[in-house]
């Protein structure tokens, strides 16, 4: 299925603005769901694309006085459910066709978790480690008055990705608020909860990946009493992720984060690691424990790997290198098809990233509504409704998986797009 080939006579289809290898990606994932499905050209084309993109030049006055501009991006891939719900995220290498894959990606986790919300995300392509905070507030607010037209509570919530914060969402939310008049709380979530953020949200999408690696583990019959566990990056996600599995009795064998990481085939104390990361700023000092690369952690033996930093980690080039018996995808997309196919020969069973984080969203969800109503759950309420959620879903994806013969990112992709394309069927074609 192309996007540049002539349509029968009516024009050149859909041009390749989106057409980076992120997206191609997310398009191989559909189209593969799509024929496990059955499913028509006239069906499927729609959804290869994104609804609306909007791109848009951000300038911003520097602390030297120079104006400087950058480049940001919205973008609604699928809205049948309801508003776009998605992350803005702040890096010096985001593009089109990035942001596009990320929102295609937030369609099937919100479908998959039967939130009532389409798929969304933006970014800023900029280094923000470079920028005073300051000049991050500028750049945003900026951003937020680009966007405008295409945010709101009941059309696009913005929240937290890479590179971006509660902070972040309270800058956002203020813009929008002051250039609508009055305080508009649920136009993003992920924001302080001195101004209506949800208790429970910053550990929420490491809880809900330790609660599918829990799940995964007993799944693939994983032996032991103490499964072993790598986790890349040990940022908010990671750090969660471990907390909890310690909490849950599994043993953290290596952590990692940008500039490298550590091992210990006995376990790591994640307590004493944490509180030695929070006094001095890094973990390479830590005793008991080897030093190894990125790369190399990666491919440490162990039963579970958690790769809970960016995209595209594990791949052709080091898929066959994998020595875990499970993967759980505490990152979006950290895992490329090419990829998927080495780890479905070697029998690896991959737990995909719309199951294993998307409690984050489904947190999210909870403070748009809390926001609209004007409620506030407790901590421990939040936390209950989002167990039984995971839980519920990571049943039904297993059992899918098991009934039809089907890797779990086939089996949860398949449910994702079953209530997308029953949901735009009942629509209908406008006009």
């Amino acid at each position: 299925m192309g996007t540049a080939t002539e349509s029968k006579g009516y024009g050149s289809a859909i041009a390749n603005e989106w057409e980076t290898p992120d997206f191609l990606n997310a398009q191989k994932r559909l189209d593969k769901v799509s024929e496990i499905l059955k499913l028509d050209s006239n069906t499927i084309e729609p959804m290869r694309h994104p609804k609306r993109s909007l791109s848009v030049v951000v300038p911003a006055r520097m602390d030297d006085g120079t104006v400087r501009t950058f480049a940001g991006y919205r973008v609604q891939h699928d809205l049948a459910l309801g508003p776009g719900k998605g992350g803005v995220r702040y890096h010096s290498d985001v593009t089109l066709g990035e942001v596009a894959s990320m929102a295609m990606l937030m369609t099937w986790k919100c479908s998959l978790m039967n939130l009532p919300f389409g798929g969304a995300h933006g970014g800023i392509r900029m280094a923000p480690e470079k920028l005073s905070k300051g000049e991050l507030e500028r750049i945003t607010r900026r951003y937020t008055s680009e966007i405008l037209e295409l945010i709101g509570p009941s059309q696009d919530i913005a929240g937290p990705d890479l590179n971006t914060d509660e902070q972040t969402m309270a800058w956002m939310m203020d813009t929008y608020s002051v250039n609508k008049g009055f305080t508009v709380p649920s136009v993003v979530t992920g924001k302080p909860q001195s101004i209506g953020g949800s208790l429970g949200v910053l550990q929420s999408t490491g809880y809900g990946v330790a609660l599918a690696a829990k799940r995964a583990a007993a799944y693939a019959e994983l032996k032991g009493d103490a499964p072993s566990v790598v986790i890349q990056g040990l940022g908010n996600v990671g750090s969660s992720v471990a907390r909890n599995l310690a909490k849950f009795g599994f043993k953290i064998v290596g952590v990692s984060d940008a500039h490298g990481g550590l091992s210990n085939s006995k376990g790591l104390d994640v307590d004493a690691l944490m509180a030695h990361i929070e006094k001095t700023g890094n973990m390479y000092d830590f005793p008991h424990a080897d030093k190894v690369t990125n790369e190399e952690l990666l491919e440490l033996e162990c039963q579970i790997l958690a790769p809970c930093a960016v995209s595209n980690q594990l791949h052709a080039g080091n898929a066959d290198r994998i020595k875990c018996q499970v993967v759980v995808e505490g990152a979006n997309s950290p895992t490329t098809p090419n990829a998927d196919d080495v780890f479905d020969s070697k029998g690896i069973v991959v737990v995909p990233d719309i199951l294993a984080n998307a409690a984050g969203v489904t947190v999210g969800y909870f403070e748009w509504v809390q926001g609209l109503m004007r409620l506030l759950w407790s901590e421990e309420e939040v936390y209950q409704r989002l167990e039984g959620l995971v839980n519920n879903v990571c049943t039904r994806v297993f059992d899918k998986a098991r009934d039809k013969k089907l890797s779990l990112r086939m089996a949860a992709m398949s449910l994702a797009v079953e209530r997308i394309v029953e949901a735009r069927k009942l629509r209908g074609l406008y006009p």
